[in-house]
């Protein structure tokens, strides 16, 4: 068992371990949900000490699991954990007293509208907004972290003057919980979340200071940046994981998205995933070259290892896997996922219904904070299975919106998407995915892409596996979708689809009234 890998997965509802062995099979995990805070209409924050904890329990559990089967096989002794790998939920900001450890305030989510405001100030400023685009890929959002920053900065009693005086310190989820893992020794960050701040210039490799300056972020908060697969310290026997896994190297960190990238193996110029989690997030490789979008997708650090860059053009989708949790925890529709896919599954369309599900705005390649959610087409005849679909095929639509931009950006054809994250097990998503874009849907063996794609980064930088090469070829196939739907119905219902989001932008202008 030795060489095994620990990837801490902390994602937006959960905080996941899994421990892979060197061969990329999964041999025990842990999860644990925690609480989502709704303060606001449009705003959505997490308590940084209960991430902490949930992350803390899911590595206990994954790791009582291990022994166990360790003990199963005739083996005793250590848990036989050679490094940890970190991918976490991004943009998400922690900002934390520097000598005390305690967060200021709630961490503000990267679904979070708050600094929406401060957004529309910067928008209005023309060559900043050019200079941002230019230098950190992103377009002012307030999906990012910088205005989130600047928030926290304006609206927490006390947090400017100690920021000016070098008491706090800011960072997204991985620096929060690296922070915590070295007993507060490493203050540190990767190229990829880094990238997703709209603070740090993606070409020189190194934090803004004209942004900074303009947004009044002082630098002495920012954490060091460094590759993503790197050893950034040892676990400390100080911080209250168990005692197995003191000294055991951290040596990686990457955002959740470009950790999927990776660990579905698409390590050349060109191959694109999508995973299918609380949001959608296309993401495709364009190697050494910077692409700037001219259809607002995002440029972006996909990973930095060995000294060499590799970029990405990104989309994202804010509200997808979290529309169905919204059917089940909300409206009570359905009673689980898989409900929702067989009501999908009953009837063989939406008989015009479209849905938008534009709870926190619309991202690419809208971009508009202030869009709302719109159901339309409603008859008499609609029921839940309608609606169900409904729902489906709007995760796809919004997916397709963004591989239709990526493929006008790169001006070649993309015919081919590995998929992952949790509603990728979804047979009818996943078809209606490949007929609505026209394009071959590949879904791998391993569903867990994204804590695979940290371990396989650290197992790099601690030398389990030699080279990309070693790792690709544990990359498997588990099912294919083809697009069969006819172009000219795939046609009718892309027209439809973007009336409708029509209709959802339409209630951003009533908002500027």
């Amino acid at each position: 068992m030795n060489g095994c890998i620990l990837a801490l997965d902390q994602g937006t509802t959960s905080s996941r371990a899994i421990v892979f062995d060197r061969n990329g099979r999964e041999m025990a995990r842990g999860q644990k949900e925690f609480t989502q805070y709704y303060p606001e209409p449009g705003w959505v924050s997490h308590n940084p000490m209960e991430i902490l904890q949930s992350q803390y329990e899911a590595i206990s559990d994954a790791l009582r699991t291990l022994k166990e089967r360790n003990a199963d096989a005739g083996e005793k002794g250590s848990c036989g954990i050679a490094a940890i790998g970190i991918t976490n939920q991004r943009e998400t900001t922690v900002v934390w007293d520097r000598n005390t450890g305690e967060p200021i305030c709630d961490a503000i989510v990267w679904q979070c509208r708050r600094s929406a405001p401060i957004c529309e100030e910067i928008l209005r400023d023309a060559e900043l907004t050019d200079y941002i685009a230019k230098a950190t890929g992103l377009l002012p959002d307030a999906y990012f972290s910088a205005t989130k920053l600047k928030w926290i900065l304006d609206n927490i009693a006390g947090a400017r003057e100690m920021a000016e005086n070098g008491d706090l310190l800011f960072g997204t989820i991985d620096t929060w919980l690296i922070w915590n893992l070295t007993g507060g020794e490493v203050h540190a960050t990767d190229y990829s979340n880094a990238s997703r701040t709209m603070l740090f210039n993606i070409h020189d490799l190194c934090w803004d200071k004209r942004i900074c300056d303009r947004l009044g972020i002082p630098m002495g908060m920012l954490p060091e940046v460094h590759p993503t697969s790197y050893l950034y310290g040892t676990v400390s026997a100080a911080s209250g994981l168990p005692d197995e896994l003191a000294g055991v190297p951290i040596a990686s960190a990457a955002g959740d998205q470009q950790a999927a990238l990776f660990g579905q193996a698409c390590f050349n110029k060109g191959d694109v995933k999508n995973t299918y989690g609380t949001g959608c997030f296309l993401i495709m490789n364009t190697g050494s070259e910077c692409v700037l979008s001219n259809n607002r997708l995002l440029s972006t650090i996909a990973w930095g290892i060995n000294g060499e860059i590799t970029y990405a053009l990104e989309g994202s989708v804010f509200n997808a896997g979290s529309v169905i949790k919204w059917l089940r925890d909300d409206l009570r529709i359905i009673s689980t996922a898989r409900e929702c896919d067989e009501l999908a599954e009953s009837v063989p369309d939406t008989g015009g219904v479209y849905f938008v599900p534009a709870f926190t705005g619309l991202g690419a390649p809208y971009w508009d904070m202030y869009a709302r959610g719109t159901i339309i087409g409603l008859t008499r005849g609609t029921g839940r299975a309608q609606i169900a679909r409904a729902v489906i095929e709007a995760i796809a639509h919004q997916s397709a919106d963004l591989l239709d931009a990526m493929r006008e950006d790169v001006g070649e054809p993309i015919g081919e998407i590995r998929v992952d994250g949790g509603a990728s097990v979804s047979n009818v998503l996943m078809q209606f995915q490949a007929d609505i874009s026209g394009a071959r849907v590949l879904r791998p063996a391993l569903a867990e892409t994204t804590a695979w794609g940290a371990a396989a980064l650290a197992g790099l930088a601690t030398g389990i596996w030699a080279g990309l090469d070693e790792i690709s070829r544990l990359w498997r196939c588990d099912s294919t979708f083809e697009p069969v739907m006819p172009p000219e119905e795939r046609a009718a219902k892309r027209k439809d689809w973007a009336r409708a989001a029509d209709r959802s932008l339409a209630w951003a202008d009533k908002a500027d009234a």
